[in-house]
This record gives structure tokens, C-alpha cells and sequence, in this order.
């Protein structure tokens, strides 16, 4: 009887332990992760809607050796996290904040604008489809950061992939339950290097990995994306002389003078792209149809750190407007360095010595840029991984002719031809799918898609996703 008694007891402590960790890491089967997060939850975000899904932020230290630590936002699906996929964004430039522009200006559930008592909740957010990840890439954006100054002169786009798969791995443990999602990776720009190269690096890392760092990707999508020079250059002047921003003079002197599959071009070649970007210098090359700040906000500008060298080489190639919408101004980079804003974040915790700015003041130099990411994407496609890109088409930086010719380089089979595909019962843009991947176009959106044309943007993410076609009827 003592006997009984005694298993008797020892199977109640049992059921109420198990019960009890049960209850704390609740229904939703997160085990401990939620100790590990929490701290990240972001709870007081001043000017923020009420909303019902949970977002996080903070900073991820990427290997103990060294002193770099990235900077993430998380954002939670609307609804059925559990179910929805994990999507990764990366803006470009190089040196620019995700944050500050995918986050904030663009897909994000809340959209800094002219008023920063009060953000604005973005109807057409990305994460209505997807559990949404923001990161601040290389250290030296944004709040992104490292305790050795020598790091900053060795960036580029190698460093940028290592990095960014080295938070990737991190993060994942410390958002474990997320692991078993499909992961998907999108972005736009100079992101068109590092989409396909962090792509890459995690379809190669893969074949070796332990369960530990494995991470299960499906594939990627690019928007107005610097894929290959020769061929975004070309579409560039071509693109330009279409929409009657140059003359049939200029065109056929750059047509004939210009080589630029050679960074060796001649003085009048160099005469005539000057020329070209003289006639860019009174609208947005980013979105040509998009009027220019003309109030008292200061005018925002190009800020490129690598480019072709045909363009780069004159000052007046870092002078071009460049913009969200006609007066967008600093609103993201005076919300991001207000102390109420960076304290709900978690952000800025070491004090850096220098503000916040949506484009890095401190990285200098990158070391180095592909001329081209094709043999990437061709080497993915055959892998198997969901590829898309698409193009607003209003956007003379990465104009929907350079994106045609780059991935005509790739001498796919089309599979279902060039046609309309709608939202909302109106024409959204043109698709046309080739075997292993789909390019659209996106009418009347300038190089920031989302921020142009959001309902579509948001359309192209969830047929992205789900495999489908987009639709090609009004209704």
C-alpha cells in the first residue's frame, strides 16, 4: 500500500510539472523560446495603431570572435503565424536601411509619414501574407553596428552575404519555431547582389548543415534589381530615349561611342552619359512621372556607393533626386532617432557616435561588387528554387528595359507568354514565365514598388508564395 501510494504521488508531480510547462509554453508548441525573445518584444512603440500581431526588435551578435552585432525588426503575420511563411527583405544601395525603407516607407504594417506623432497602418502590409523580417545590412546601416572601425573598410559584397547568413542562423535559434517555415528572401535595388548571393550561400551551407543550421529555403524575389551591368546600362539609355527624356541626337551618340560591357570608354563616350544625366537632373530618376519636393523639406538625394563606372565617374550621378513620395524628406530618419523610438526598439544600445541616417554616412568604401549575379540566379533556378523578378515601370534607374534585356541573358524557355495581369479588376502589369521563373512588370510604380503601387506589390508577394500564376482576367 506504501508502495502504491508512493507512485501514486511521484505520477501527480509528474502530470502537474508537465502540465505546467505546457501551460507556459503555450498552445502555440514555441518550447523556450519565448524566454529568449521576449526581451526583444517591442510593446510601447510611440504613435503606433493597436494591432493584434506581435513585432520584435533588437540586435543579433553574429560570431563571438568578433564585434559585429545586425539590427532586426520582426514583424508576426496577421494571422495564422503558424502557417504562413517567413519572409526575409533587404533593401540596397549599397548602405541602406531596410528598416528605414522597406520597413517604414514601403511594405511595413506601419508607415512613418509627414506627421511622427502618429504612424500610419499600411492596409496592403506584407505581412498579411507572410511573417515579415526586416534587417539593417552590413553593420554600419542604420543601427547595425561594430566596435572595430577597421570592419567598415573591408565591406562588401561578400562580407555582406557571410554576415547576413551568420544572423540568419542566430536568429533562428533565438525564434526556433520558425525554423520549420518556408523561408523565402525578397528585396530591391542594389539588393539584386544581395538576394541571389545570401541565396546562394544558404543553398550551398545547406548541403552540409546540421539540423541546427539548416534553413529551409524555397527561393527568392528581386524588384527593379541591379542584376548585370552590361545590360542594365544599355536599358538604362534606351529606357531614357523611349520616354523622351533624351534626344534621338544623344541616344545615337552614346549608341555609338559607348561600350559598356568595357569600363574603358572614350572621352566622348564619357561627354555623352554626362549629358544623359544632365537631362535627369530636374525629375526623380527613380519615378519619372513623380513631381519633384519643391517646399522648404530638403531635397533627398542618390546615394550610391557603387555603380557603373561609365555613370559613376561624374559628380552629377550622385546629385539625381531620389525619393518616396514628391516631399518625403528625413520623416523615417527623424522618427528613427528620436530616444523614445530607439528605446521601444531596443535600438542604439552601445550610443553610437554618429545619428541615424536611412543611407550610411559611415561605410566609405565597398571593396567589392560582381558585374553580374546571372550565373547565380541560372544556378538556383536549376536547383529548383522559386524564382521572381519584377519591375515598376516608371523607374529610369533600373528601368524595365534593362531588367527585359538582363534576363533575356539567361536564355530561358518561355513557358506562358508575354500578357496582362490584373488587380482589382484594372491591368496591374505584364508577366510573362519562363521554365524556373516569372518576370513582371508593375504599371505606373516607380523603383520602390510597394511604395507605388502597394496593392499590387502585396498581389505579387502572395501569388510569389503560393506558386501561382497571376491573374489574368478583371475579375
Amino acid at each position: 500500500m506504501a508502495i502504491s501510494r508512493s507512485v501514486f504521488l511521484s505520477c501527480l508531480v509528474f502530470v502537474f510539472v508537465a502540465s505546467s510547462l505546457w501551460q507556459a509554453h503555450g498552445l502555440r508548441g514555441r518550447s523556450g523560446e519565448d524566454s529568449l525573445r521576449e526581451a526583444d518584444r517591442v510593446r510601447d512603440l510611440p504613435g503606433q495603431p493597436a494591432v493584434t500581431f506581435r513585432h520584435y526588435a533588437g540586435y543579433v551578435k553574429l560570431r563571438s570572435e568578433d564585434e559585429k552585432a545586425l539590427f532586426y525588426w520582426f514583424f508576426e503575420a496577421e494571422e495564422g503565424v503558424e502557417e504562413k511563411p517567413l519572409v526575409l527583405w533587404l533593401n540596397g544601395g549599397p548602405g541602406c536601411s531596410s528598416i528605414a525603407f522597406g520597413a517604414a516607407q514601403e511594405l511595413g504594417p506601419f508607415l512613418v509619414r509627414k506627421n511622427q506623432a502618429k504612424l500610419e497602418l499600411n492596409k496592403f502590409s506584407w505581412n498579411k501574407a507572410a511573417n515579415l523580417l526586416f534587417l539593417e545590412a552590413p553593420v554600419g546601416v542604420g543601427f547595425s553596428y561594430t566596435n572595430k572601425t577597421e570592419d567598415l573598410e573591408k565591406l562588401g559584397d561578400r562580407i555582406t552575404a557571410e554576415d547576413s547568413y551568420a544572423f540568419l542562423v542566430k536568429w533562428f535559434q533565438r525564434f526556433p519555431s520558425f525554423k520549420s517555415h518556408d523561408f523565402y528572401i525578397t528585396g530591391e535595388s542594389y539588393a539584386g547582389h544581395y538576394v541571389p548571393q545570401l541565396s546562394e550561400l544558404i543553398y550551398e551551407r545547406n548541403k552540409h548543415a546540421s539540423n541546427d543550421s539548416h534553413i529551409n529555403f524555397k527561393g527568392f524575389m528581386i524588384g527593379n534589381a541591379v542584376i548585370n551591368d552590361a545590360t542594365d546600362q544599355i536599358g538604362m539609355i534606351e529606357y531614357a530615349w523611349s520616354h523622351a527624356i533624351i534626344s534621338d541626337q544623344l541616344y545615337h551618340h552614346i549608341s555609338k561611342e559607348c561600350n559598356f560591357k568595357s569600363d574603358n570608354q572614350t572621352n566622348l563616350c564619357a561627354s555623352s552619359v554626362k549629358s544623359f544625366l544632365q537631362a535627369y537632373s530636374d525629375i526623380d530618376i527613380y519615378s519619372i512621372y513623380t513631381p519633384i519636393c519643391l517646399g522648404h523639406y530638403e531635397r533627398p538625394f542618390t546615394k550610391l556607393l557603387t555603380a557603373p563606372l561609365s555613370f559613376s565617374q561624374h559628380d552629377l550621378w550622385h546629385k539625381l533626386s531620389s525619393g518616396y513620395d514628391a516631399c518625403t524628406g528625413d520623416y523615417a530618419k527623424r522618427y528613427f532617432n528620436r530616444e523614445d523610438v530607439q528605446k521601444a526598439l531596443h535600438a542604439n544600445v552601445t550610443k553610437l557616435s554618429y545619428s541615424y541616417t536611412p543611407c550610411s554616412d559611415v561605410i566609405k568604401k565597398w571593396n567589392d561588387s560582381t558585374e553580374t549575379v546571372l550565373p547565380i540566379i541560372t544556378k538556383l533556378i536549376k536547383a529548383g528554387l522559386s524564382v521572381w523578378i519584377y519591375s515598376g515601370d516608371t523607374d529610369g534607374r533600373v528601368p524595365v528595359t534593362s531588367t527585359r534585356y538582363s534576363v533575356n541573358e539567361l536564355k530561358l524557355k518561355v513557358q506562358r507568354g508575354w500578357r496582362a495581369w490584373f488587380v482589382g479588376g484594372q491591368v496591374a502589369g505584364w508577366v510573362v514565365e519562363y521554365e524556373g521563373l516569372t518576370l513582371a512588370t508593375v504599371r505606373g510604380a516607380g523603383h520602390q514598388v510597394p511604395a507605388f503601387a502597394p496593392e499590387q506589390s502585396l498581389s505579387l508577394l502572395s501569388h510569389f508564395l503560393s506558386a501561382h500564376s497571376l491573374p489574368t482576367s478583371r475579375f
